[in-house]
This record gives C-alpha cells, structure tokens and sequence, in this order.
C-alpha cells in the first residue's frame, strides 16, 4: 500500500525565532523517509516572512490568512498543503529519528484521524528540584501519567501532531481566538482534537515512542511560573468546556485530579519522611500549590462566565464565543512568499 504523503507546517512569529527554526527545520529535513513539503507560516512579521523566504528557499513560506496567533498560522498551513496527512510542530523543537514515520505509521489504522508523539522538556537549565514530573505539561512536555505504549487518546498536543488534512479541515481546523497568543494559554490543541473527533466519529493515537525535545527558557524554570501557568490552565480548560459539551468534555482532567495527583502526592510525601526527603518535599508542596493554582483559574472563569452571562451581549475577552470553529476575519490578501523547489 502506497504511504500517505505528509506536509509539515511550521508556524513562526518573531525573528529571536530563527535560530530554532531552523534547527527544528533540519531535524525534520533527517527524517526517514523525509516529508514531501516544509511549510512555514508567519504571524503578521512580513519583513520576517521575506527573510525566511531567502534563507530557507527550499521551503514554502506564507503569511498568516486570519487573525494574529498561531492557530491561524496553522490553518493556513494546513489549507495550504498538498499532503494527505499534515503534520504541525512548533519552531522551539528538535525532532529525533524515527518521529515522522512513527506518527504516520498510526494512520494505518483507518479510524485514525489524528496522531501525537512524545515530548520531552530540554531545559535551559537543569529541571528544578521541586518541579515534580506530573506537571510537565506545564512546559509543554509529556507528563507522568500519561501512557507509554501507543494506544487511543482524547488528545494530543500540537507542538507534534499529525492530522489527517480531510479530517482537520471537514471539522474547520483550529478555533481562531481561541488559542496562544503572547502569554495567552488556551487548549486550543485539546479542543481540536474532541472537535475532530466529534465530526468524523474517528479516534487519536498517542505514539510516546515518536519523539521531540521541546526548549524550555530559564524563565520558564520559575515557581513563579509555574503557577501562573497552572492558573491559565484552569482558566482555558473552563473556557474549553464552554465551547464544547460542558464538563463532560474535561473527563481526562477528572482523572488527573482522581488518580494521576493523589498518587503522586502520595509518592512525594512518602518519600519526604527518609533522608534527604527535602526535595520530594518540596514536589509534594510543588503538586499542591498546582493543584491549588488551576482550581483559582477554573475559578477565576466560572466567575468571569457568570458576570458575562449576567451582562447580555458579552463574550469571553479576546475570545470566540461558543460558534463556528471556522468564524474569523477576513483572510490577508498576502499569499505564498517562498515556494518549495
């Protein structure tokens, strides 16, 4: 059976950008089999655009068709392509051997709509003492907890993942709006998955075997950090349910908070009683503070809903409200700028 042919969309969106850009690039350029096409998008920075154009002419570059942020990046990426199977990963990212063929390798499985792999935090620095490994996600990493054989999952990440293009554009692609934007952190990824999921009636595979290195600054090593990122989680996942079903769509997250944490915790405290028990210590106060932290945003928001809803004619700052994925502005006129040779 002939292998699906597999166009990989990069989205950029600054010039300090580069220099992992193009190493993200020519990891993808060692895989075995290699992709048929590279696709870069840039978000709204055509000088940027121009200059990516001229330095990697073997790639196409584009502009981003909607609005900032990179879920439209990826949109237009994704229209853009010309492989049955597209595959997004961000431009912060070194691909190891064997990633592209082991994510298309799920899509035999013809229910198979959509496929991740493994993602490993490479940090600045080394990872802090207290930073416990169940809340990896929090860097944009796999997490303890999560399988490691491949198998079906509600979800999977963006950062590394590969759709099947009909699929992703019959389910009208990410919801523009929704997702990062600057220090905005939405699970735009997540909601694209049940989206998709939804329309085709089809399932993702997780392939934790299939892995990247994802760059994690210094600045993202913080406590400070930490919580400010689990607080936007619990704030994005509530929006999420909006969106969707309700909390009917956050079942994986019960069962974090049911199993994955207590038994962590459990792990932490146990082993805070021996010697040299302060750094697990530390991890059990780290996975309470967490905890702690993502219920306040998950709080924050359901307030936040409350007082919009009790307001007629208000929606989520800087969000779609609950409609179409597909709503966004109007496409730029600004069209392919470096064709692939």
């Amino acid at each position: 059976m002939r292998p699906p042919s597999v166009s990989v969309v990069v989205p950029t969106h600054h010039p300090d950008r580069l220099t992992g850009l193009r190493t993200a690039i020519d990891s993808v350029r060692r895989q075995d089999p290699p992709p048929a096409e590279i696709i870069v998008v840039v978000d709204h920075h055509p000088a940027l655009a121009e200059r990516i154009a001229r330095e990697l002419p073997d790639v196409t570059v584009l502009a981003n068709a909607y609005q900032r942020g990179v879920s439209g990046n990826r949109n237009t990426g994704a229209e853009h392509a010309h492989g049955e199977l597209v595959v997004f990963l961000d431009d912060d990212v070194v691909a190891h051997p064997g990633w592209l063929a082991g994510l298309v390798a799920a899509f035999d499985d013809p229910t198979v709509v959509g496929a991740g792999g493994g993602i490993e935090p490479a940090w600045e620095r080394t990872q802090p003492a207290w930073f416990p490994d169940e809340f990896r996600w929090a860097v944009g990493g796999s997490y303890a907890g999560q399988p490691a054989h491949p198998g079906p999952v509600r979800n999977v990440w963006s950062a590394s993942m590969a759709v099947r293009r009909s699929a992703f554009l019959a389910a009208g692609g990410f919801r523009t709006g929704f997702g990062k934007v600057g220090n905005r952190a939405r699970p735009e990824d997540t909601e694209l998955c049940l989206r998709m999921s939804a329309v085709t009636g089809g399932q993702w595979w997780y392939v934790p075997q299939s892995v990247i290195s994802h760059g994690v600054p210094a600045s993202h090593s913080t406590f400070r950090y930490f919580l400010r990122r689990c607080v936007a989680e619990g704030r994005g996942k509530i929006l999420m349910a909006r969106l969707l079903d309700g909390t009917g769509s956050l079942g994986a997250e019960q069962d974090y908070l049911r199993r994955t944490l207590p038994r962590a915790l459990r792990r932490e405290a146990t082993s805070a009683l021996r010697r040299d028990g302060g750094r697990h210590a530390a991890r059990a106060g780290a996975i309470l503070a967490g905890t702690a932290a993502a219920a306040t945003g998950a709080l924050i928001e359901l307030a936040s809903s409350a007082r919009r809803t009790a307001t007629p004619g208000t929606t989520a700052p800087g969000t779609d409200a609950p409609a179409p994925a597909t709503d966004a502005p109007t496409p730029s006129p600004n069209e392919s700028i470096g064709v692939a040779r």
